[in-house]
């Protein structure tokens, strides 16, 4: 395929926004970080960023939210405080970078809320809808990546971050019943059943290299297609 260069791609207008979703310790931030290596490697500019956070406002938030400080206040003050995180993401990093034309790469985005706040928070789906409308503001993902591992495997995984030596514990919401993190899983998977055109699984459970290949295969061709052919980013 032809190495097309980054700057070239600034100059030609929208750019493309890719999302990572998945249970704890699905591998998201290893496959974006080897996706980026790859884009970058290729000639595009890739921005690499997360929720809760990416953004000065929203990273704030984020220790509020993982700490378990908000927890007090209910899942309904969790899931606003998620979207104004959302909101302020959007609007000074994700929205900028795509309109310069760059590869937004993101873990979690507005489906972690929509499975996290709304399938296991027990929120009502239109209260989950609203807030989703204003957060993201007409940006959604070109294409999302569900990664899919069972809730047990995941939770070896993520757990095992905190073990002597590791940089991360287990945040507010990895310290959750399995029974939850398995409801979850099923709440992606649903998603990405009900929205085939955006979404895609990958099953995690496969060597790293086999699924970063599997995630190239996906994104590049979206990455380096003729630019009147992609979907656009923003919804109508």
């Amino acid at each position: 395929m032809r190495r097309i260069d980054g700057k070239q791609r600034l100059a030609t207008g929208r750019g493309l926004f890719v999302t990572f979703e998945g249970g704890e310790g699905a591998g998201k931030s290893t496959q974006i970080r080897r996706l980026a290596e790859a884009l970058k490697a290729r000639g595009l500019e890739v921005i690499v960023t997360r929720e809760p956070g990416g953004s000065p406002g929203a990273e704030a938030l984020r220790h509020v939210l993982l700490s378990g400080a908000a927890e007090d206040f209910g899942v309904r003050m969790e899931a606003l405080l998620f979207a104004a995180a959302r909101n302020d993401h959007v609007e000074t990093v994700i929205r900028p970078a795509l309109q310069r034309g760059a590869v937004v790469l993101c873990d979690r985005f507005m489906d972690s809320s929509r499975v996290y706040q709304g399938v296991t928070g027990n929120l009502e789906s239109e209260f989950i809808d609203t807030l989703e409308r204003v957060a993201v503001n007409g940006v959604v993902p070109d294409l999302t990546l569900i990664l899919d591992l069972p809730a047990e495997r995941g939770l070896e995984r993520a757990r095992g971050r905190a073990e002597p030596g590791a940089n991360e514990t287990p945040d507010r919401f990895e310290k959750e019943e399995l029974e939850t993190h398995e409801k979850r899983r099923q709440g992606f998977l649903d998603i990405a059943a009900a929205d085939p055109r955006r979404c895609r699984v990958v099953d995690a459970g496969r060597p790293v290299e086999a699924i970063a290949a599997e995630i190239r295969a996906l994104v590049e061709p979206l990455a380096f297609a003729p630019r009147g052919t992609e979907r656009p980013v923003t919804a109508e």
